[in-house]
């Protein structure tokens, strides 16, 4: 099992395809880094040499890309500073609504969440 920046790949995949399993790795990126490295973009990982595997780690490690955890804590980092500043951005991920300009009064699910049904008191006029 070929491991790249502390991640296992999937080994029956195309290295090209399973270098984008390394978070912060796209398309465009794996293409660069196999370029790098001089390997064949459809090589199947379980192909792969150990010095091949070498190369491309040292070519990610060695990149001005950040990968991985790094990535991972800057964009957290980045989600806090909004939230401390309270700016609109930072209010909408405080309470868990659609950051980007969605609709919520329908749709929105995966930001709110379950739907929680509220009840409709009924007016002292309409029960006489």
């Amino acid at each position: 099992m070929a491991r790249i920046a502390g991640i296992d790949i999937p080994r029956d995949k195309r290295v090209e395809v399973s270098l984008r399993t390394v978070f912060g790795i796209g398309p465009t990126l794996a293409r660069k880094v196999l370029a790098q490295a001089q390997v064949n973009l459809d090589t199947r990982v379980r192909d792969l040499t150990e010095e091949e595997v070498n190369r491309i780690n040292s070519i990610i490690q060695n990149s001005e890309f950040k990968v991985e955890g790094d990535l991972r804590r800057e964009i957290q980092m980045n989600i806090k500073r909004l939230m401390d500043i309270g700016c609109y951005r930072g209010l909408r991920h405080i309470r868990g609504l659609p950051v980007r300009g969605q609709r919520t009064r329908t749709n929105a699910r995966t930001r709110k969440g379950k739907r929680k049904t509220v009840a409709v008191k009924k007016s002292v006029k309409a029960m006489k």
